[in-house]
């Protein structure tokens, strides 16, 4: 994600604040001048930017007498809330209803990526156990439907369409009331890209929400057109009320901070953003998360979220007792690894963790990892169920057979084999440390030098480096106790260790 850029330029400023033996006014203005720079280089509104600076200079006049270390955090923590509000609205955006049919109208220019939006706003919901479907209300671009039916067909999403009635008006309320009958949950009305210019398409738009009375109206906006968004916006917000946006492209350039901004000045709400092609480059956005992953500080909420999605907790008692008695078997790798490619984009995972900044991970380089991953799985799936749950090391011969039934070479499997061992030792020792347990947690807090102590003998040693040391991932870790959803998950694992 290029706005990666744009973190790692502010957590530069940060180190040069924390750098500095004695905080004066003059380092003041230069921190505060990298960290202007470096917004107005991702197309941030001036405005925005000098409301940011005068705002956080206020800060440091009201804590002027504070000594050296409270400054900085006075100052680190101004600059982050005014980038959070920054990124803000007021406005609380529609939330969908079980029980009903929410009828989703998408709106945008062409060429913003609204199609592929509105498959990967189906496919979101869809993986939640929501029914979607999707409504092709673009009769005006040539190969509009073709392109919605291609995508509904790859993530296996209803569609409707038409390829002879060019009343895009009709084709909408017709597939709406269709989807209505069928007891659809999210109902999704994909219309035609237009212009600000263009207001025989306006027309249709407005005609097309009278029709089909949507719940909600979202508005898909490219992110490569920098700060020009909020004139964009503001003009549909003229035609139909937009009750949220979703920004797309955010991988591919350095004016998505100016987009986001810009949006967030509308008082329209960001609920998601797009950052790539796959239909599962697609994340909430929370202006608070968001903040704290792009400056490498990672994202508590973010991730307990996205593990209580994947990992249902009362389906997997018997796994969660043994990992919680420090035992990993072959066959709770193989879960693991499902589970893992169930989360998302690998990068978007790890920027959850504190020290791993989004971008860190070269797109290419995570798609080889994706398709290790996979062929990991084929090798497992030619295992007997006595394979995946011995505890003994596998013979040759079955490592032959292994091979010969997955079609990987026996290099690819004894690496698989080493992965495991390695992941077996470090549950192992979690175990032995009792580190899983809600009450042990609680007392290595109170002993962090000893905690420190048995994070550096657990963890392999480059990847704790990668996550900002043991220290960084100690003060992650407590923040994830003290937290109420991972309070409740460790009470549930607990609870399942036991049994």
């Amino acid at each position: 994600m290029v706005l990666a850029e744009l973190g790692g330029q502010i957590s530069q400023a940060f180190r040069k604040l924390h750098a500095r033996t004695v905080i004066t006014d003059e380092v003041i203005d230069e921190v505060i001048g990298d960290i202007v720079r470096a917004l107005l280089s991702a197309d941030v509104n001036v405005k925005l930017v000098r409301k940011l600076r005068e705002n956080v200079k206020l800060q440091a006049r009201l804590h002027a007498d504070a000594l050296g270390a409270n400054k900085r955090k006075f100052i680190q923590k101004a600059v982050i809330e005014e980038f959070i509000s920054m990124l803000s609205s007021d406005r609380e955006p529609y939330t969908p209803k079980k029980g009903q049919p929410n009828v989703i109208m998408f709106v945008g220019l062409q060429g913003a990526g609204k199609t592929t939006t509105c498959t990967k706003f189906a496919y979101h919901y869809q993986r939640k156990g929501w029914r979607t479907a999707l409504i092709c209300a673009d009769t005006f671009r040539a190969g509009a439907f073709d392109q919605l039916k291609q995508n509904a067909a790859k993530v296996k999403i209803p569609f409707f369409g038409s390829y002879s009635e060019a009343n895009a008006v009709r084709v909408a309320a017709e597939g709406v009331a269709k989807f209505k009958e069928e007891k659809y949950d999210i109902i999704i009305v994909d219309t035609s890209g237009r212009h600000k210019q263009e207001e025989s398409l306006f027309e249709e738009m407005r005609l097309i929400h009278q029709a089909v009375k949507p719940d909600d109206v979202i508005f898909v906006m490219d992110s490569h057109i920098g700060q020009a968004c909020y004139d964009q916006a503001a003009a549909f917000n003229k035609a139909v009320d937009v009750g949220s946006v979703i920004i797309t492209k955010l991988d591919g350039h350095a004016r998505g901070g100016g987009a986001l901004a810009a949006v967030a000045a509308t008082d329209s709400p960001i609920i998601f953003i797009g950052h790539g092609e796959h239909f599962d480059a697609f994340e909430k956005f929370d202006a608070k998360s968001f903040v704290s992953r792009i400056l490498g500080m990672g994202d508590i909420n973010g991730l307990i979220n996205t593990i209580q999605e994947v990992v249902n907790l009362e389906d997997n008692k018997e796994m969660v007792g043994r990992i919680t008695a420090g035992k990993f078997s072959i066959r709770d790798m193989y879960d693991q690894f499902q589970n893992l490619l169930k989360m998302g984009p690998l990068s978007q995972v790890m920027s959850m963790f504190p020290g791993i900044a989004p971008g860190l991970i070269d797109p290419g380089n995570e798609q080889q990892g994706v398709n290790r991953v996979k062929r990991f799985l084929y090798i497992m799936d030619s295992m007997t169920a006595e394979e995946l749950d011995c505890e003994k090391p596998l013979t040759e011969s079955r490592i032959a057979r292994i091979a010969r039934g997955s079609g990987c070479s026996p290099f690819e499997i004894n690496v698989l084999l080493d992965n495991h061992k390695m992941l077996q030792k470090m549950v192992g020792n979690m175990g032995k440390a009792g580190l899983n347990k809600e009450s042990a947690v609680q007392s290595m807090m109170r002993n962090p030098q000893q905690m420190m102590s048995r994070l550096q003998h657990m963890i392999d040693p480059k990847l704790l480096q990668r996550m900002g040391g043991a220290g960084n991932l100690f003060k992650f870790m407590k923040e994830l106790s003290q937290n109420e959803n991972m309070a409740g998950m460790m009470k549930q694992m607990g609870a399942a260790g036991k049994r």
